[in-house]
């Protein structure tokens, strides 16, 4: 079942979408990282604190696609962003593949990782 897979990733979306901080450290994983699309990495910390410079205005999200394996779980999709990074604004068309761990305590992200596609 891929239901409780999408409820934690509709969680995290909506949390980086607020900026809710507190919720972004509860759904990660202690190991997070995130590869963006121009190659560059961020851990746990880095991914929340760039809050502070980043805003969400809005996120369109299509071709999701969910592949379960055991306790993992791969979440692919197109994002098309719209958001502002120190107050100067920003489209991004990316693919983007969300890698899920099942713990003891629920669904955690694991890893993030975007790929530009060309904007359209």
């Amino acid at each position: 079942m891929t239901d409780d897979v999408l409820t934690a990733q509709h969680a995290f979306d909506t949390a980086e979408l607020r900026a809710d901080t507190d919720r972004l450290d509860a759904l990660l994983a202690d190991d997070f990282l995130s590869i963006g699309e121009q190659g560059y990495v961020l851990d746990k910390r880095q991914w929340i604190a760039r809050h502070v410079d980043f805003r969400f205005i809005s996120v369109d999200t299509s071709e999701i696609d969910v592949r379960r394996y055991d306790r993992t779980a791969i979440v692919r999709s197109v994002q098309h962003t719209r958001a502002t990074w120190l107050g100067t604004p920003m489209a991004l068309t990316v693919r983007v593949s969300h890698v899920w761990i099942q713990q003891a305590d629920g669904w955690k992200l694991a890893a993030v990782q975007f790929s530009s596609l060309a904007a359209g």
